[in-house]
């Protein structure tokens, strides 16, 4: 099969370039220099249509791929500069001419946006999505994957020339702040008329000349004219049949979007069992809703953990069984031309079962012999329910002026209940029993952010931001077992009945946060191209953590377990206050930006009856350098001093419950790590030949950093945090050339290496001594890909991944080939069918699987503008059963197989509003 799909490449490869001619040459002005970034334009006069576009490089050279034997309208502008038609009529002979614009009216930038299907404007590329279209795209992603320079990951991210698009806007108004996947994956295609990628955003319009801004991109989608002041979207049902011909499977999905210059609405709604998932439990926890990390330039880094009991979370539809429902609404509405409100409400509920078979071999300090191994077949039932919330608002009355208040709430509810039948084998031992767990929490957080900017004059700026976090977990833990964990025959450190038949169990945890950010930013225009930025900064938190565990009786009587190991009522506050200073200035190509900040940290944590306070300053330094190569070639330096703080989780003593075989233990007496970073990055993009190359280098390096000492009794395990004496390092490489030639082919080439040492200590029980254990890992992961974009051809995407992964004497190795076939025939008819192939395996060949997924849908949709679209569409139609998910630390290697859903066929009815 595989070898078919190559000779289909070469085949239509073949037709299209024994068929074109080249015609190329340079536009330059009257005096002979040439004009960099003038559109150039082929429309074929026998079918009207653009045949071929180019844009000029810093040498004012095109290159149009056009059809021998036909005729041509070339079309030439350039802002500022008469624009210039001529005819051109192909043979079989290249082409080579030297254009001249001369000076005049300026042209309308909107118009030629809407001719040329890729033009730059400053910071902001815009494509004309019909260019790129062939007639199967059904949402916004599909029309982003053709668009050269963008890509589209599996978890809806978009990348643009290597940086990942952090806010989408449809008509300059926010989609769900903070968030792509629900844009790409919702947003219908047929309502696309250009995409904008903004480059160097900053959301306020007023630090946009004094931070720097080189990573932020931003997309804003504009829609047709017929898609403004209508309602619009499309509405979808569907019922199916499974792998047994049990017909219950079921869609409904309708998605309803309304802009207007005064406000904009959007609703999203889907309830399926095929296993969509609009929003995953990973979505939904990194989900920021556009906050901003605004203390990152203070050099310091105080995160707050969750409370998470590692319920099995899922990224895509590949679990035994999945029930989903799903609404979302989103708005924007300007009361006035200075006023700004907008919102979002997110509800998601959904219902998973898991089956999965795993084996976990416990390592011997410093080496791959085993010292204990785990088997395990499990079945868990979920339920997850969740929910997010923002209001925002932002007034701006005049240039000088903003003021921004954002709210955003995350409420979600989240139950596992889990059976699992576990052998393990210890010392050629081998003992099996069943085991039941069950967790279940409802975390809330909210998060509040206000700011102030104020231009004073042309050379003073003010900036006050100050963002509260709230932040409430009740995590329970329950473990029922036949046997006594993390007991010996001279210990019992939880204290707990040995003497039951069954032992159960339970832990209780309470955590609240308050977390306090303020800083007030002053610039100081020195120059027109320099600036002093004066920062002054106080992060403030206060965390209470409160736990208690208690056993469950053979009669069904609760007693709590009195060794006050077992037990946490910590109180702990953390105080930053920093002044900060930085220098910016261009000098020719270079930016520089160095910067220094000044430290008071205090520190009070109370628990078991007494306070342990820490009180120390330090100065970190900063800096960032860009060199300005070209207009699309830059090369960016960073480096970092950075102080690292653990929160409340890794402070409380007392032991906590993770799992029925793992126990922790926090050190109130840990410090601070301090890290420095290194970080090179290079981006070049020439619209010339749509080629795109960007790489990158990070070098950290970590003392004091806080690690694990572990002790094994078995199968089981208890840790508690230290500060190492030893450093921690870690290395990243990451570079990526991709281009797209003779308009219809894309490809792309991708290398990306990791490195990492850590250092742990193991406790050694028969020397009663700790042993200090080193991990190197090392891995690397290549990828290719091809893709073709004909309008009246069958389009193909090829692809090829190759991981391999390097740790403690283990290698394992993936490979992963894909295709991808879509093809718009007869005016009515779309065919979309894709194909992937895993084989996973070690280096001794003593691991091995392999297995692939083949997907395909069918649509009929009389003609462009009808309202009906019928769908037969197959997913995992091979009848896969189950997938690897393979893991390792420090102390485990872990190899997991988990069920998957069966074969569906899906027959599914919408209609286009």
């Amino acid at each position: 099969m595989r070898n078919l799909y190559f000779i289909l490449i070469l085949f239509i490869t073949s037709i299209s370039f024994s068929q074109n001619i080249k015609f190329d040459g340079v536009i330059a002005d009257a005096k002979a220099v040439p004009l960099e970034m003038a559109n150039v334009m082929a429309v074929n006069q026998a079918t009207k249509a653009v045949d071929a576009y180019s844009i000029t490089n810093d040498k004012g050279k095109f290159q149009l791929n056009l059809k021998a034997n036909s005729t041509y309208a070339i079309k030439i502008s350039y802002i500022g500069y008469q624009s210039v038609d001529i005819t051109v009529a192909t043979t079989t002979e290249n082409i080579n001419k030297v254009i001249t614009l001369e000076e005049g009216t300026q042209l309308d930038e909107v118009e030629i946006v809407r001719e040329m299907p890729v033009s730059i404007h400053g910071d902001t590329i815009s494509y004309n999505a019909d260019s790129f279209k062939t007639g199967t795209e059904r949402k916004l992603e599909d029309v982003l994957k053709k668009l050269p320079g963008v890509e589209v990951n599996a978890d809806g991210e978009v990348e643009v020339e290597g940086k990942k698009v952090t806010k989408l806007m449809v008509e300059g108004k926010d989609f769900f702040d903070g968030d792509t996947k629900l844009g790409v994956k919702n947003i219908p295609a047929d309502a696309i008329d250009k995409v904008q990628v903004l480059r160097n955003y900053n959301e306020n319009s007023i630090l946009k000349g004094v931070e720097n801004n080189q990573d932020n991109v931003a997309m804003n989608i504009k829609l047709k004219n017929g898609k403004k002041n209508f309602w619009f979207g499309d509405m979808t049902a569907g019922g199916g049949i499974d792998d047994k011909g049990k017909a219950d499977r079921y869609i409904i999905n309708p998605k309803l979007f309304y802009y207007s210059p005064k406000y904009s609405i959007n609703v999203i709604s889907n309830f399926n069992n095929i296993g969509e998932l609009p929003l995953t439990i990973q979505d939904y926890f990194k989900f920021t809703g556009g906050f901003r990390n605004m203390m990152g330039k203070g050099g310091s880094s105080f995160n707050v953990s969750s409370n998470d009991l590692g319920i099995s979370l899922l990224r895509n539809n590949r679990a035994k069984e999945i029930d989903t429902k799903f609404g979302a609404t989103n708005f924007s509405y300007n009361p006035t031309k200075s006023w700004t409100l907008s919102g979002f409400g997110i509800l998601s509920s959904s219902i998973t079962d898991l089956e999965t078979k795993a084996k976990t071999n416990f390592l011997q300090p410093n080496s791959s012999d085993i010292a204990s191994t785990e088997n395990r077949q499990e079945v868990a039932h979920q339920k997850n329910s969740l929910g997010l919330f923002k209001l925002s608002s932002s007034y701006k009355p005049n240039a000088n002026f903003q003021f921004d208040y954002d709210i955003l709430g995350k409420l979600s509810k989240q139950e596992e209940v889990n059976s699992l039948l576990r052998e393990t084998v210890i010392n050629t031992n081998s003992n099996s029993e069943n085991i039941n767990t069950a967790k279940n929490q409802a975390p809330t957080s909210v998060n509040q952010n206000l700011s102030f900017y104020y231009t004073a004059s042309e050379k003073n700026v003010f900036a006050l931001e100050m963002q509260h976090l709230y932040q409430d977990e009740d995590p329970f833990y329950n473990a029922n077992l036949a046997s006594d964990p993390f007991t010996s025959p001279t210990s019992n450190i939880l204290g707990y009945d040995t003497a039951q038949i069954r032992t159960d169990l339970n832990q209780n945890r309470f955590v609240k946060t308050n977390k306090l950010d303020a800083k007030l930013d002053y610039y100081y225009m020195l120059t027109p191209k320099s600036n002093i930025n004066i920062t002054f900064g106080n992060t403030y938190s206060n965390q209470t953590f409160n736990s208690s565990m208690y056993q469950i009786l053979d009669n069904g009587n609760s007693t709590y377990l009195a060794n006050e190991a077992n037990y946490n009522d910590v109180n702990y506050r953390f105080n930053d206050a920093f002044l900060g200073a930085h220098y910016k200035m261009l000098s020719g190509k270079f930016t520089f930006t160095p910067g220094i900040s000044a430290h008071n940290y205090s520190m009070d944590n109370q628990q078991l009856g007494t306070d342990y306070k820490l009180n120390f300053t330090r100065l970190l330094p900063d800096l960032f350098v860009l060199y300005q190569i070209k207009k699309a070639e830059t090369l960016t330096y960073n480096f970092s001093f950075t102080n690292n703080f653990t929160d409340i989780n890794k402070l409380a003593e007392g032991y906590v419950l993770n799992s029925y075989n793992t126990l922790s233990k926090g050190n109130r007496l840990l410090e601070n790590s301090t890290s420095q970073t290194h970080s090179l990055r290079y981006f070049k993009y020439n619209m010339f030949n749509f080629e795109n190359i960007f790489a990158y280098a990070t070098y950290s390096r970590t003392i004091d950093a806080v690690k694990s000492r572990f002790r094994f009794d078995g199968v089981n395990q208890a840790s508690s945090p230290i500060n190492s004496n030893f450093a921690d390092e870690a290395f990243s490489a990451m570079g990526n050339y991709g281009r797209s030639f003779a308009r219809f082919y894309k490809a792309s080439l991708s290398a990306n290496i990791n490195w990492s040492k850590f250092n742990n200590l193991q406790f050694n029980p028969l020397t009663n001594t700790d042993i200090a254990i080193s991990n190197e890992s090392f891995t690397q992961n290549y990828a290719i890909e091809f893709s073709t974009n004909f309008k009246k051809l069958p389009n193909i995407e090829i692809g090829y991944n190759y991981l391999i992964n390097e740790y403690q004497g283990n290698t394992f190795y993936t490979d992963k080939p894909s295709v991808k076939l879509d093809y718009f025939f007869l005016k009515s008819f779309s065919f979309v069918s894709e194909y992937e192939f895993y084989h996973y395996y070690n280096n001794d060949r003593t691991t091995e699987n392999e297995y692939d997924f083949l997907s395909a849908s069918l649509i009929y949709q009389k003609t462009k503008d009808s309202k009906w679209e019928y769908k037969l569409s197959g997913t995992n139609l091979l009848n896969t059963t189950s997938l690897n998910d393979d893991s390792f630390n420090q102390n485990i290697v872990r190899t997991s197989q988990y069920r998957v859903q069966p074969r569906y066929v899906i027959l599914s009815l919408k209609y286009n509003l």
